[in-house]
């Protein structure tokens, strides 16, 4: 896969960097509200992640079909999911995207063919490989994006699901964002292979690494890989190398990686490096960034403003959607 190149004027570096603070700033604002215990349950956060959904997401058409993980708030709102409805379904109020059922890890939005959001290690997979089987038995163009952590390679439905896509020849787009830990286990710990692509070029499909790190690098490949499916029809790997900045869970005491590693890491985050060379390129300067960020705070601001006046479900809507209603 090569020849894709990518066009970085002022839009689309300013487009780029505001994606990505976007997810930065609502992610830091859930940790806050999290703490103030507007948010309950599980919070996993995506800080320090953003460029592999940033750029995953520029390459991608209306139709196409994305599956996430439980750390997927990033992913829903670049997909187009309202930030409002995204905090209102963290606060468990009924305006939220999954009517305040799913909460933090189980996001979920048709109209944008958002599609989870799954709370299972490796659970969406297999739903990425149906939906592509839909795709293809419709003869329809779609592409289906499927994030999961390196954690994942080690299920049996990574295998399974990488293994039925080579065989049937169907466009999905596999995207392991490696953060170097599963939980709170070291990948060097948990896998004998630890280079996760290998794993899915053994099913004889094209796979490549990618610096997770660089917004402009994972683009470009993501915009080679979506045109090569829809080309071929045929599964894409790729896997992004990343760094998750914040602990696995909001409950994670953080004891198996030591501060100096998280520190280097923050160093190199996807934002500062970006930044960095949008201002030093005279693509962006500080004007630019400010108003971005002044942008951003007041979409968060919004969000938590619509979350905080939505309603709770009453209780006379709880068998809603649990069961198929009885016809007559």
């Amino acid at each position: 896969m090569t020849g894709t190149k990518l066009r970085l004027d002022h839009n689309h570096c300013r487009l780029l960097l505001k994606q990505m603070l976007r997810v930065r700033r609502f992610e830091e604002k859930c940790a806050e509200l999290y703490t103030q215990e507007r948010i309950r349950g599980f919070l996993h956060l995506y800080i320090g992640e953003e460029a592999v959904a940033t750029g995953i997401m520029q390459a991608l058409d209306e139709e196409d079909a994305v599956v996430a993980t439980y750390r997927e708030h990033g992913h829903a709102l670049l997909r187009g999911v309202p930030a409002g409805e995204i905090m209102a379904e963290m606060y468990g109020k009924q305006e939220g995207c999954s009517r305040g059922r799913g909460g933090s890890m189980h996001l979920f939005h048709a109209p944008t063919r958002f599609y989870g959001g799954n709370a299972i290690v490796g659970g969406g997979l297999p739903m990425a490989v149906g939906l592509a089987l839909a795709n293809k038995m419709q003869g329809k163009s779609n592409v289906t994006v499927c994030f999961f952590g390196e954690g994942a390679a080690a299920e049996g439905e990574f295998h399974e699901s990488l293994n039925l896509a080579a065989l049937w020849n169907l466009p999905v787009l596999f995207v392991c964002e490696n953060n170097l830990y599963a939980m709170g286990t070291a990948l060097d710990l948990s896998e004998s292979e630890t280079d996760i692509h290998a794993k899915a070029a053994s099913y004889k499909m094209p796979s490549e690494i990618v610096d997770g790190m660089n917004v402009v690098d994972v683009e470009v490949a993501a915009r080679r890989s979506v045109d090569a499916i829809r080309e071929s029809k045929g599964p894409v790997f790729l896997e992004c190398r990343t760094y998750r900045f914040r602990a696995h869970s909001m409950f994670d005491p953080e004891l198996y990686r030591e501060k100096e590693e998280v520190k280097k890491w923050t160093e190199i985050g996807p934002i500062r490096r970006f930044q960095s060379w949008a201002l030093e390129a005279g693509e962006l300067n500080q004007t630019d960034i400010d108003a971005i960020e002044e942008e951003v705070a007041q979409e968060v601001s919004e969000a938590v403003a619509f979350a905080e006046a939505g309603t709770w479900e009453p209780v006379t809507e709880l068998l809603r959607d649990v069961g198929a209603e009885a016809r007559t």
